[in-house]
């Protein structure tokens, strides 16, 4: 059984690089470091070459185009049954 009587004492946190000192400099510090990771996550981006930029962007193109005429399709489809229904 737990005592229910007992009360907890919080512990400190531990002092650590980023706990102690100036918050402007922690503050300038985490900057830095958000930064740098940026910077490093960036360099690891592989970029498509002009060929493939090309075909990536013939796939939308033929992709919206196909989908816009599906939804018009559709649109046409719905109003010529919405005029049947209601005697237009």
């Amino acid at each position: 059984m737990t005592d229910v009587g007992q009360t907890r004492t919080p512990s400190k946190p531990a002092k650590g690089k980023d706990q102690g000192g100036n918050p402007v400099v922690r503050w300038f510090r985490a900057l830095s470091l958000f930064v740098s990771q940026i910077l490093d996550e960036l360099r690891k981006v592989v970029r498509p070459t002009r060929a493939e930029l090309t075909q990536y962007t013939i796939v939308v193109i033929v992709f919206v185009t196909v989908m816009m005429a599906i939804v018009a399709g559709m649109d046409f489809g719905f109003s010529k049954l919405v005029g049947l229904v209601l005697g237009n």
